[in-house]
């Protein structure tokens, strides 16, 4: 079996949630989706679990971070500069925020953050692999 992740992540409103994921380029897994969950995959290996907050009670009672607080940072390669750009518009025009951190740019390697509708920071990222491998 293929090594893969699943990022469980805390929503306010479930449903505005996958819609926003979906919009940002991930797919619903209908499989592993209900009314107190929804599974978005990015990739084979890279499955995103969005949990109600009463969902997410059952595997831990730690607080849930409030919305301008960041617990952690997801990044997410992309193909092109281009896409990296539109991610970022897409999730701006969906109710995420855009340009969280400062722009990375340094030639061989592109990033921009944006936010969900929850408060979790996520990096679309492009990097030149020829140029990484220097």
């Amino acid at each position: 079996m293929t090594s893969m992740i699943f990022v469980n992540l805390p929503v306010a409103n479930l449903s505005a949630a996958i819609k926003f994921y979906q919009a940002v380029g991930f797919d619903n897994n209908p499989k592993f989706t209900d009314d107190t969950a929804a599974c978005m995959v990015w990739s084979e290996n890279i499955h995103v679990m969005l949990l109600t907050h009463e969902k997410w009670r059952h595997f831990t009672q730690r607080p849930i971070p409030e919305i301008s607080s960041s617990e952690v940072m997801l990044a997410l390669s992309l193909t092109d500069k281009k896409r990296v750009d539109v991610m970022l518009k897409t999730a701006h025009e969906c109710g995420g925020i855009a340009d969280v951190n400062p722009v990375q740019d340094f030639g061989f390697m592109y990033g921009r953050a944006f936010t969900d509708l929850d408060g979790h920071v996520w990096e679309a990222m492009w990097m030149d692999p020829a140029a990484a491998a220097e």
